[in-house]
């Protein structure tokens, strides 16, 4: 389960305001099932997220998510946010280990906004952690939101 608030699918630039906190997305625990899934979706095979004697024996303490996944958590909570066209730029560093069981939390808040090229922009910061405040990925983002009256 995903759990986040009710926002619209589109936000205006005219609404956003330096400062601003995007709605967290706290994502259900990782399951083996899952990373199973997202192996396949994916493409990645890798059997450190999917064997937990790989884990162990390479000293992970078991299966590890794909750091790509976590990176999407982040891409579903900006999509909630400004809608699934705004996106222009979205990046993010890997940061620490995610294991079965870990509960993300996905935040951002708003750092800039600007006008450019006829079109409103914001830039934001972004960060997944998990239940102890591990910080799993932190990014930035850019965005072209549409103005109220265009």
């Amino acid at each position: 389960m995903t759990t986040h608030a009710n926002i619209p699918t589109s936000r205006y630039f005219e609404d956003v305001q330096v400062g601003d906190v995007i709605p967290q997305l706290v994502k259900s625990p990782i399951t083996h099932q899952q990373l199973v899934r997202y192996s396949g979706a994916s493409g990645d095979f890798n059997p450190l997220h999917t064997d937990p004697r790989v884990g162990e024996a390479v000293g992970t303490g078991g299966i590890i998510a794909h750091g790509m996944l976590i990176m999407g958590f982040v891409g579903q909570m900006l999509s909630d946010y400004t809608g699934p066209l705004p996106l222009q730029k979205f990046g993010v560093r890997f940061k620490g280990m995610t294991h079965l069981e870990d509960v993300i939390t996905c935040t951002g808040t708003i750092t800039d906004k600007y006008e450019a090229d006829g079109k409103g922009y914001i830039k934001g910061k972004v960060q997944a952690k998990d239940q102890t405040g591990d910080v799993k990925v932190a990014g930035t983002f850019v965005a072209a939101l549409p103005y109220r009256n265009a």
